[in-house]
């Protein structure tokens, strides 16, 4: 069996490499050809080489195209992986830095609130052209699979404009699903789950062992769990109020409501600094940035490390290979996935890109019908998909109208700033991320000549947030190599891409 898989954004070492290997750990799929793309040459010929060594290291003759142009990688791919960042680190640092002047302390940002808003402006922009040249280059049956972040916004967006089949892919179902095994001392595979929502507000509305039903006691059982009980404070709170836990971590979910990061005094009450995706301000900026240091330092050592085994026991539990496997071979995959809702859950619109759980065979992919949310959360999830299609409609179009009313929506924007902070704060991002937005090339001039006016809202410029924690330099992260592997790991989510010219 052999087709072509395609990496774009490659460049980070362990997304790829980890996906690499969980698609080679199927038997059938020794034999498919392999293509990575990244505009950082440099970060893109470490993983290569990395990955390459897996592979030789597991007995196999695959050869890696790897290639900085994009046309040339996606030339007859069947199936296509995109873990881009765009902006990488210069651009995401505005995007938490500058929300602090105005009072939004945000964990990530890359979902929802201001960041995440922008973050979406940047990253809908580059993802059409990535769609337009699959379109022109790729085989005709080409699925993309999106783990790029804003999730919804850019597959929303993929699907109905750019013309091109996509699924979004994320993996806070799996991690929530094992904490409620935990809380009950079970292993995972004895509870039985369904997740349905949106990306990173999809909520464990049935969960069972044995045919029991665990959700009437799963707030009594997070309370009292010894690290839970202090580490989702958030989330156990939403479980208190609306009835069902929360796939999102404690820090992303306490920036897409508008009540727990309001109040700079109150914030620490919410979270905790042992891990920075408990709430820390600015957390995911400053492990992408030690990742990003310590990857460049310390990849000669990655190297005299033991290869990846391409075995079953070390399979991953990202959806990609599993997808592929039940498309290819017909193995019946269940997961949870992003795709157009179209009636699947029937409160929330059709158009909005909803997770839930779909079945995958040789058929393609199925969503059975989920029916209607729990009013609460379907509410809560309404919410921000208003703001997600006003972020969507405004990165196609360069309309920075509907950009602020989209800050204007968000829950924690609007909790935090009234609307003439809001526009100036807007007027603010766009200018920073100009090189990055072509689409409001006339919006960001208009937004320059207010800015240069001198008549501005006085704003917060030196505010570091309720909890933010120092960026730690090589030196320090040396004295803990393992602690700074599993940072660069968790980084790899973010994948710090720069802007393709």
């Amino acid at each position: 069996m052999s087709f072509k898989v395609t990496f774009i954004g490659a460049g980070s070492i362990g997304f790829t490499r980890g996906l690499l290997r969980d698609l080679l750990t199927v038997p059938e799929f020794r034999n498919i050809e392999v293509s990575f793309m990244d505009i950082n040459s440099h970060n893109l010929d470490m993983v290569t080489e990395l990955c390459q060594r897996d592979i030789k290291e597991n007995g196999l003759n695959i050869t890696i195209s790897s290639t900085t142009d994009r046309r040339e990688a996606l030339e007859d791919a069947k199936y296509v992986f995109c873990t881009i960042r765009m902006g990488g680190l210069e651009a995401f640092a505005t995007d938490v830095d500058i929300p602090l002047k105005y009072g939004v302390d945000q964990c990530v940002g890359d979902t929802l609130c201001a960041g995440g808003i922008m973050y979406g402006q940047r990253g809908i922009a580059e993802m059409l052209e990535i769609c337009r040249d699959i379109r022109e280059t790729a085989a005709p049956d080409v699925l993309l699979l999106n783990y790029s972040n804003p999730m919804a916004m850019l597959t929303w967006a993929c699907n109905k404009y750019g013309g091109v089949r996509t699924i979004g892919l994320c993996h806070g179902v799996q991690h929530g699903h094992q904490q409620i095994a935990q809380v009950y001392g079970l292993e995972k595979s004895q509870v039985d789950i369904i997740c349905a929502g949106i990306n990173h507000q999809t909520w464990y509305i049935s969960a069972k062992h044995e045919g029991k039903d665990l959700t009437a006691g799963l707030l009594e059982a997070f309370e009292q769990h010894p690290e839970y009980s202090r580490t989702e404070k958030v989330r156990i709170d939403m479980l208190r109020r609306f009835g069902y836990y929360s796939t999102e971590s404690n820090g992303h979910l306490s920036e897409y409501v508008p009540w727990y990061r309001k109040r700079p005094s109150e914030i620490m009450d919410w979270i905790d600094l042992g891990v920075w995706i408990n709430g820390e301000t600015g957390g995911y900026l400053r492990v992408c940035t030690e990742g990003r240091n310590w990857f460049e330092t310390d990849f000669p050592n990655w190297m005299k490390d033991p290869a990846l085994e391409y075995i079953p026991e070390k399979r991953g539990e990202e959806h990609g290979s599993f997808i592929i496997e039940g498309l290819e071979t017909g193995r019946v995959y269940r997961g949870h996935f992003n795709m157009v809702n179209n009636g699947v859950i029937s409160n929330l619109p059709d158009d909005a890109i909803i997770e839930a759980p779909g079945y995958v065979d040789r058929n393609g992919i199925s969503m059975p019908l989920v029916g209607d949310l729990p009013l609460g959360l379907a509410a809560v999830c309404n919410v921000s998909i208003s703001v997600q299609r006003l972020a969507v409609e405004a990165a196609v179009h360069g309309d920075d109208k509907l950009l602020r009313q989209a800050f204007m929506m968000d829950p924690l924007v609007g909790a935090v700033c009234n609307p003439k902070e809001i526009w100036q704060m807007v007027d603010e991002m766009l200018v920073a991320g100009e090189q990055w937005l072509p689409q409001y090339s006339a919006a960001i001039a208009e937004a320059k000549e207010r800015l240069a006016s001198g008549d501005l809202i006085p704003t917060n410029a030196g505010n570091e947030g309720a909890a933010r924690l120092k960026v730690k330099s090589v030196d320090e992260m040396m004295q803990d190599r393992e602690a700074a592997n599993k940072n660069a790991g968790e980084s790899d989510k973010g994948k710090d891409r720069e802007k393709v010219q």
